[in-house]
């Protein structure tokens, strides 16, 4: 058995600024499934928004957040993320030594603009952000005395009072070493989940492949609030190229004034909104795949030729490199995307000081739903979200009191034995991808919704039953996990029968004339189980 007083479940931005922060209080452990620096974080390119200029306001970035989530962002949450930024960008500078761009004086950041800003907004370090973050906090953590880091180690659940016959409280995890294959038990004050996105729910993704939604499936099993798993964030602009695998061509390639165009050098985005090609990103995926449709082409291309070739080397270095290194001279060629899989704005259900409805279970970034995002992330707000929430709440744990059976029951593997059919799990995890792609996608129907939750169902009836009879590994924990965030998808887009933001539906295009509500689901409460 291992003890600590705080234990995080990922090692992202927002795990790894909240056990900074909690460190000052107790003891942290962080496990990672993978090496400590493989997150969605360390793939961020665009930056972080924050209010700096001195043409910006709060007010008016707090506007831009709510128009571009439709009418679902929780005000609260959305005035606590801007109006806390600019501390947070002076803490990352001054306490940690993340390296932003600057301006041309050296003085002030150089600041960027993205889709669905007035204004330029977006702090950055060149076009690779997450990695300067990741690196600078990752030091920081790997330095300090009170923080532990587990790489290699992948959560298999929650522990909770309720098991033992008390209230529903988390009390640590079942924790699978890869390296050994034994499943320890970590016990722990407070539990951060910080697992990060769920993009490898479908074929199609920006994400790295350890973006499996492991914090969402756990938090549900354990009787957590989980919320608008329906508004999954297509991001417009993934290369297109045979030997490319996840490679993003960040949002500010269109904010530093690329065009998007079909095949045959004509501009489309003028039909689908008045800012063509900055439009949010839920219009931009819409408008690309409607256009692919139409013309049957297999991409759309996005056009950086008439900008200077030293301005793209110095703005975005690492993506001319990675697509030169595929043939593809963007100072001389238009570059060949397609939308991808990219952000979920749905996740655990917290407040605003990250807590979730499981006492002393929290939950920060993508893994969270905190409201900021509503029906569409607003870009670059997603780096903030991780760091005003994951601060919030390694001031609120300090408070926690501490739950515990009198024997803690260690993993308990029975009759389970060394699988000798490793095809079940690649099948099922190719199927599942295939048909969200298919069927729960960009644009969806309520035919569409209803194939993908029958056959989600015997999936996950399948994989129930291989769970039981053979000894756990990471892919196994892994399809488990994405199968339910699957079926969570799915059962959430079938509650919503109206469209809004990412959440288009065929047989309702348009916004119920009632006040906006979120989804919320609950084990218990109906499917998924």
């Amino acid at each position: 058995m291992i003890e600590t007083d705080f234990l995080v479940i990922g090692s992202g931005v927002g795990g790894l600024y909240f056990a900074l922060h909690a460190a000052e209080h107790g003891r942290v452990l962080i496990v990672t499934k993978t090496d400590a620096a493989e997150s969605n974080t360390n793939y961020a390119q665009g930056g972080i928004a924050s209010v700096l200029a001195d043409d910006d306001s709060f007010e008016s970035h707090i506007e831009d957040t709510l128009r571009v989530g439709d009418g679902l962002c929780h005000r609260d949450a959305v005035e606590l993320a801007v109006r806390e930024a600019p501390g947070h960008i002076r803490a990352l500078v001054e306490r940690f030594g993340v390296e932003f761009t600057r301006d041309r004086t050296g003085e002030g950041f150089a600041l960027g603009r993205e889709g669905g800003h007035s204004t330029r907004r977006v702090v950055h370090a060149k076009d690779l952000t997450g990695r300067e973050l990741e690196r600078a906090l990752l030091r920081a953590a790997t330095a300090h005395d009170r923080i532990t880091i587990l790489p290699d180690h992948m959560a298999v659940d929650l522990l909770t009072m309720a098991k033992y016959g008390g209230p529903n409280a988390t009390f640590g995890a079942y924790v699978l070493a890869q390296r050994s294959g034994e499943v320890e038990t970590v016990v722990a004050r407070a539990t951060m989940l910080a697992t990060g996105g769920a993009g490898k729910v479908y074929l199609y993704t920006s994400n790295p492949d350890v973006a499996t939604g492991d914090g969402v499936a756990m938090a549900y099993r354990a009787g957590a609030r989980v919320g608008n798993m329906e508004f999954f964030q297509f991001h417009p602009t993934c290369l297109f190229h045979p030997q490319a695998k996840s490679v993003l061509i960040s949002e500010a390639l269109r904010g530093e004034g690329g065009v998007l165009k079909l095949r045959d050098g004509s501009t489309f985005m003028e039909r689908y909104h008045e800012m063509k090609s900055l439009a949010p990103r839920d219009v931009v995926a819409r408008a690309i795949d409607a256009e692919l449709k139409r013309s049957g082409d297999d991409y759309v291309v996005l056009d950086m030729t008439h900008l200077p070739r030293a301005f793209l080397l110095e703005r975005f270095p690492n993506i001319f490199e990675r697509c030169l290194q595929l043939g593809i001279d963007i100072g001389a060629v238009p570059i060949p995307v397609v939308p991808a899989a990219h952000y979920s704005c749905g996740g655990v259900v917290t407040d605003t000081g990250g807590r979730t409805s499981v006492t002393n279970l929290y939950a920060v970034g993508e893994a969270a739903m905190t409201g900021l995002h509503g029906a569409c992330r607003l870009a670059s707000n997603s780096l903030l979200e991780a760091l005003v929430f994951a601060k919030r709440a390694a001031d609120d744990v300090r408070g926690t009191r501490a739950f515990r059976p009198p024997a803690v029951a260690p993993w308990g593997p029975g009759d389970a034995v060394t699988s000798d059919e490793a095809v079940v799990v690649s099948q099922n995890w190719d199927e599942i991808r295939r048909m969200m792609w298919n069927y729960v996608g960009i644009v969806r129907t309520d035919k569409r919704l209803e194939r993908a939750r029958r056959r989600v169902e015997l999936i996950r009836e399948e994989i129930r039953d291989y769970y039981w009879n053979f000894r756990v590994t990471q892919d196994l924990l892994e399809l488990r996990n994405i199968a339910l965030v699957a079926h969570l998808v799915i059962e959430c887009a079938r509650r919503r029968r109206e469209s809004r933001g990412l959440h288009f539906n065929l047989d309702y295009p348009g916004k119920d004339e009632r006040p906006a509500q979120d989804t919320v689901l609950r084990r218990g409460d109906g499917p998924p189980v």
